[in-house]
């Protein structure tokens, strides 16, 4: 497990990062949300020991990271801009990183690299953005590490390639627990791998919780009401998080259990009612406009 307990970091008069503490469990995915200029980066470069924090305790399975290579052997980061050695290739960077880390996988990086379409002589600073993307995310991978942290790894990416990568990550965490940390500016990017997100704003934790329970606590009903009065009485009943209606047809966002939430609408005078699945993007919209926060100004633009 990463435990980050209270770190803050300054450049200058600038607050990069303010009293920020997260838990990262293992064997989870676990998604760092923020704008930019939100203290992502700062964060995961204080998490892989390249920063300092000026204040609080970064440490992953119970070893401090800072200075610590017992503790930087647990884990690849995959900076926003991935760094090459000049006139390298993928080959060359497979050996440097096999040196590093010792279960780093050849023969898995040559077969991925076939699979991917990268040529393993081709000179690095030949490749597209996405094509370097994907070899960093490939020697992280082979690196076998327990932990890959990834900063905006996703963008640049095409939808085929994304959803490429995240079936391996998946493959990993089931094979040898692989738990990737992933900090992205968009959160339609991470709705279908995280378990887990937090949510940074000007340097701050605005909201860490496990989707599930974010599931699990709010729901999604559309409806039509019989009447007028039968509305305003089942609204009553109910604690909203968002409302909206076109015509006849109310939508709601309304915190509690599936259970308890069906229990009301169906003892209510409706002309149908159905309870949906609610995307990443409408539960921090509700979750956070009760803390005082607009998430679709903060992360939709």
């Amino acid at each position: 497990m990463i435990e980050i307990k209270n770190i803050s970091k300054s450049f200058d008069d600038i607050k990069a990062v303010d009293n920020v503490s997260v838990e990262i469990k293992e064997d989870s995915v676990f998604g760092l949300i923020g704008t930019n200029g939100a203290g992502k980066s700062t964060v995961l470069r204080m998490t892989t020991g390249v920063l300092k924090p000026d204040l609080g305790t970064i440490t992953i399975d119970g070893e401090p990271v800072y200075d610590n290579n017992k503790a930087k052997n647990k884990f690849f980061f995959i900076a926003d801009e991935p760094y090459f050695f000049a006139n390298a290739n993928a080959r060359d960077m497979a050996a440097f990183y096999s040196r590093l880390y010792k279960d780093f996988d050849k023969a898995m990086f040559a077969d991925f690299l076939k699979r991917f379409g990268l040529e393993e002589r081709r000179k690095i600073n030949t490749y597209s953005k996405g094509m370097k993307k994907q070899l960093a995310l490939l020697l992280g991978i082979c690196s076998n590490t327990k932990y890959l942290l990834c900063d905006e790894t996703f963008d640049g990416l095409d939808p085929v390639m994304r959803q490429g990568i995240k079936s391996i990550f998946a493959s990993e965490m089931d094979k040898r627990g692989l738990t990737p940390i992933i900090a992205s500016h968009n959160l339609r990017e991470l709705e279908d791998i995280c378990d887990h997100v937090g949510l940074l704003h000007k340097g701050g934790v605005l909201l860490s919780k496990d989707l599930e329970d974010l599931k699990c606590g709010i729901q999604k009903v559309q409806c039509v009401f019989s009447d007028e009065e039968s509305r305003k009485q089942t609204e009553q009943k109910l604690d909203i998080a968002t409302s909206e209606n076109r015509g006849s047809l109310y939508t709601y966002t309304v915190r509690g259990s599936r259970e308890d939430i069906m229990s009301v609408f169906e003892s209510a005078s409706t002309v149908f009612f159905e309870v949906l699945p609610l995307s990443l993007e409408e539960i921090f919209i509700s979750e956070t406009e009760v803390a005082g926060y607009d998430i679709k100004k903060l992360i939709l633009g």
